[in-house]
């Protein structure tokens, strides 16, 4: 997703202020590490991502899963194999659509992946009249950096934490590589937590 100055902006206690900026060089040096990081090791460590993500018994049991798709000149994490062999079990797969008027983020339902488009915002996503995914089962969500209570650092415009409440039901799943693991994210109070962090090495 684009890029965009961090949301906590005012308002904040000293303390806060401290955690936002530490959180913006955290973002600043993650993203520069995962940038030098060549594309075929992340591939690599992509496919043991979504090897773990096929067996977790979350992903099993759904029939609805929302992934992103990958902005590989950023080196995310690719789930792309992940979404053809949920398909291949007959599970639906919706992907997040920005709301240009409201900044808004939903997840619509895609048919066929050859459909999504960037629409300014940095990523492929669905078209606006593609049906939204009311109900989720699985959120898979990206992270420059994820610590092991579940806190993330994204890209800074918290798309993630005011969508996330509105699928209370749903498993969140953040995927990172490992080595984006870290000891502590500096969360903040409006920071949405997800319920299970994967890498390429282990499963929180």
């Amino acid at each position: 997703m684009t890029e965009s100055p961090d949301r906590h902006s005012h308002g904040l206690a000293p303390e806060e202020i401290i955690r936002v900026k530490v959180k913006a060089e955290l973002r600043k040096r993650l993203r520069g590490v995962r940038k030098t990081t060549p594309i075929e090791a992340c591939a690599e460590r992509s496919a043991k991502i979504v090897t773990a993500l096929e067996v977790h018994p979350a992903v099993v049991a759904a029939r609805t899963v929302a992934l992103f798709w990958p902005m590989l000149a950023r080196h995310e994490v690719d789930l792309r194999t992940l979404d053809t062999s949920l398909r291949a079990r007959g599970v639906r797969v919706a992907y997040p659509s920005i709301d240009p008027e409201t900044n808004d983020m939903v997840f619509r339902f895609v048919d066929d992946v050859a459909k999504l488009e960037e629409a300014g915002y940095g990523f492929a996503e669905p078209a606006a009249d593609a049906p939204v995914a009311t109900e989720l089962d699985v959120v898979v969500v990206p992270a420059i950096a994820v610590d092991p209570t579940g806190h993330r650092i994204g890209y800074g415009a918290g798309y993630y934490d005011r969508t996330l409440p509105k699928h209370p039901t749903a498993t969140s799943i953040a995927v990172a590589y490992d080595w984006q693991l870290i000891a502590e994210v500096p969360a903040l109070p409006d920071d949405v937590a997800v319920k299970v962090v994967v890498t390429d090495i282990r499963v929180l």
